[in-house]
């Protein structure tokens, strides 16, 4: 069994507040849609709605027409005597699909018409359309609350709509009121009473149940599925493609045309074009779904797959990753360094992993383009016996005032206080460990000649800052390395190796 997916982006999903795509992202959003998602159908407008929609409509039913998806492209419209479909004719577009009403209340106090008259009313447009060569698919308008509390009158429509030249009858959850139990009945009550009628379901999600209600729909026997990237539309949006095809290829085991490897790269896309930022823990695409965090999972991935299911990254143009922090452990640190392509021994993987944590408990974000400055950082750290230690500093930073360092360092074993005011607070801090070795110590103190902060490559991490300090002791030069999420402490952990460094010269 094969479902036909049609996406409302452009349509339904530019409903969403704030949502306004120029032609060029329409046109850029279409090909994607069709030529890369491979989705078998994509509503791009609402008739009448702007002149620029208009010219947006013009350019990718141009493009369409030269790359043979003209019959791909459709455009909501209304019984509204015509005007629509001759908006659809002059924009060149040759399907409408046209929004009735789907419940008794909204044909009466909406329209202000019974039944009868607005069953007419449709006949005469989907006449007019046929004459003007426009195919013709109806929008059951609040379809789901028409099978809730005016059955009888969804019947008498369809009663007399099957007979007429439509290409599909859609079924719109227009206010997400469905669940999974009555969204399987009623479209099974409609299959079964229509058995020769062509079925969409088109689900909102207000209550969070889009996905599901779009289960029980193709459980029940529908033959398409309406979807938008991200789950963009109207108030809680619709139902997103991202997740529903996972969910028809791998619960319900059916087949569609749609590219998995395509879905990653679409989502972000428009997700730059809408504004509309993704959820990190978004199924399937979201930056976080493919990242393991705790330490006994990667070590079971380690073991013939543990923590695997369906949802491989790789079907969706994806990477497994594995997450950096307070609950990672060593098995997360192991596979960062193979992709990495680093080979570690278990002692210095303890050490790295023991500094991970710290950070992690700082609720510092450390990503794997850390991990290289957090190596470098600890293993060398070890290198040289700390003979200087600072046991507390203080920094005080106030308006109008220069910095003041007040610190307490231990050298030796013996402990020595001291504080200055300084240009900065890192000068500060300088001023007051000089003080010390000038006043205290008589002994020279380094000469910082130079002095540079950077963030590791990539800029996805707010953990690590690394400060790489210069100086001139006794006509040597060498430099020292800080790292931290701070980058006036990155500058002290720089200092400190280097009050070692001379200690040990």
């Amino acid at each position: 069994m094969k479902i036909e997916i049609m996406d409302t982006t452009l349509r339904d999903g530019e409903q969403t507040s704030g949502v306004s795509f120029a032609a060029q992202e329409k046109l850029s959003i279409a090909r994607l849609l069709l030529e890369e998602l491979k989705v078998d159908r994509i509503e791009i407008a609402s008739a009448r709605v702007s002149e620029g929609e208009y010219q947006a409509v013009s350019r990718v039913i141009e493009w369409a027409t030269k790359r043979g998806f003209l019959d791909k492209i459709e455009v909501l419209g209304f019984v509204d005597g015509g005007v629509s479909i001759k908006w659809l004719k002059d924009s060149g577009c040759r399907v409408l699909n046209l929004l009735c009403k789907g419940s008794l209340n909204h044909c009466e106090h909406q329209l202000r018409k019974t039944p009868e008259q607005h069953l007419k009313d449709i006949q005469a447009t989907i006449a007019l359309a046929k004459a003007n060569d426009v195919d013709v698919n109806i929008y059951l308008e609040d379809w789901s609350n028409g099978m809730i509390t005016s059955p009888e009158y969804v019947f008498q429509l369809v009663d007399t709509l099957q007979h007429e030249p439509l290409k599909r009858i859609m079924l719109p959850d227009t206010l997400g009121v469905l669940n999974p139990y009555n969204t399987f009945d009623f479209c099974k009550m409609m299959i079964e009473r229509y058995p020769n009628v062509h079925f969409d379901f088109h689900a909102h999600n207000d209550y969070d149940l889009a996905t599901a209600n779009v289960f029980s729909a193709v459980k029940a026997g529908v033959k398409g599925i309406h979807v938008t990237v991200n789950g963009l539309g109207e108030r809680a949006g619709n139902a997103p493609i991202s997740s529903v095809i996972p969910v028809l290829h791998d619960q319900l085991k059916v087949e569609t045309n749609i590219n998995e490897q395509s879905v990653n790269n679409v989502s972000r896309i428009v997700e730059s074009y809408a504004g509309i930022r993704i959820p990190s823990n978004k199924p399937v695409i979201g930056d976080n779904v493919f990242t393991q965090c705790a330490g006994i999972h990667a070590d079971g991935d380690s073991k013939n797959n543990l923590y695997f299911n369906e949802l491989l990254p790789e079907r969706f143009g994806r990477t497994r990753e594995y997450a950096l922090g307070k609950t990672s452990g060593k098995a997360n640190i192991r596979k960062n360094l193979e992709e990495l392509g680093i080979d570690l021994d278990e002692d210095s993987i303890r050490k790295i992993t023991d500094r991970i944590i710290e950070l992690g408990d700082k609720k510092e974000i450390v990503t794997p383009e850390d991990l290289p400055y957090i190596i470098s950082d600890v293993l060398k750290q070890d290198v040289l016996e700390n003979k200087i230690q600072i046991l507390n500093y203080s920094l005080s930073l106030t308006q109008g005032l220069k910095p003041i360092a007040s610190l307490l360092i231990e050298i030796n074993g013996k402990s020595y206080e001291s504080a200055a005011r300084g240009d900065g607070q890192y000068d500060a801090f300088v001023r007051a460990l000089r003080k010390i070795y000038k006043d205290q110590l008589n002994r020279d103190f380094p000469m910082l000649i130079n002095y540079s902060v950077s963030i590791p490559p990539g800029g996805r991490t707010d953990a690590l800052v690394q400060t790489m300090i210069s100086w001139e002791y006794k006509g040597i030069e060498f430099k020292t390395r800080g790292l931290d999420g701070d980058q006036t402490e990155a500058a002290i952990k720089a200092t400190i190796k280097m009050l070692n460094k001379i200690e040990n010269m």
